[in-house]
């Protein structure tokens, strides 16, 4: 992905508003920032489909061990991140491109207190400012769909881990009926989204070092997850002062129907994977 790339998708989820959004909606849902716990928060920061629920799932079937040096590549606001230091305790760095999700991930990871378990970078999956060796393990949820160079991102993801680490991956994919409507929740136009299948995912992966574990077709729940958000916003209920559509835009509908109709057409796919870093 070249600076330029990087710079539009950075773009598309910044907003130099996004702070006082968050901030409004926590105080307009009567939450207590003295006293602020994870699970507050996630209707807003597990930004991926599933939401807490697709979470907690994954990381138990990746099996993560207490005080495991852990990497979350596109961390957003800091969910994961969350979730794994408050229910997993491990140790976790997450680094993203968008500078405005990377200081709100740092502010609420400070307001539950869990900044000695968790800390956040800003910067590029495809040049990863760790050393060699350092973490247990990584994740990556919703992320690498805005991602070209996907080669690179699995052998830095590979670079990084120690050896017999876990790498878990959770991402739309391409389907295997050509075409895209955009917008998307990850890209407004064709530029920046860069999908590719479950083969060629695999193939990626074998390429840069890692044997797969354990894969998983959700698929299904691409459906059910938009098809409640169109109904959410089709019944005249306003939503919570606190979700995702403070990160959607107003394209929020237009972007869930194009998600159903390709998930329909078989253009896209979900899925996990989580493969292990050979020793």
């Amino acid at each position: 992905m070249s600076t330029m790339d990087e710079s539009a998708v950075a773009s598309h989820y910044g907003d130099d508003n996004l702070r006082s959004q968050i901030f409004g909606a926590i105080s307009q849902s009567g939450l207590d920032l003295q006293n602020l716990r994870p699970t507050d928060l996630s209707l807003v920061d597990e930004f991926h489909m599933g939401g807490r629920a697709a979470t907690t799932d994954i990381v138990n079937r990746a099996r993560l061990a207490k005080n495991d040096r852990v990497l979350d590549i596109g961390s957003g606001l800091g969910g994961l991140v969350r979730y794994l230091a408050s229910e997993v305790r491990c140790r976790v760095t997450g680094i993203d491109l968008t500078p405005e999700y990377v200081e709100i991930a740092k502010e609420l990871t400070e307001l539950t207190g869990l900044s000695d378990k968790a800390d956040f970078e800003t910067g590029s999956a495809l040049s990863l400012p760790f050393d060699d060796d350092t973490f247990d393990a990584a994740l990556t949820f919703h992320a690498g769909m805005n991602i070209a160079d996907r080669e690179t991102k699995y052998q830095e993801a590979a670079r990084v881990l120690r050896p017999g680490g876990k790498f878990v991956i959770y991402d739309v994919l391409k389907g295997s009926t050509p075409g895209m409507q955009f917008p998307t929740p990850w890209a407004e136009t064709k530029e920046t989204s860069h999908l590719v299948s479950a083969e060629r995912l695999r193939q990626l992966l074998s390429s840069a070092g890692f044997q797969i574990l354990d894969e998983e077709d959700r698929t299904p729940l691409v459906l059910q997850h938009h098809r409640q958000k169109i109904a959410e916003m089709s019944d005249g209920t306003p939503p919570p002062a606190l979700g995702l559509h403070l990160l959607q835009g107003s394209t929020a509908k237009e972007k869930s129907q194009n998600m159903i109709e390709m998930t329909e057409a078989g253009q896209i796919a979900l899925g996990v994977i989580i493969a292990q870093k050979d020793a």
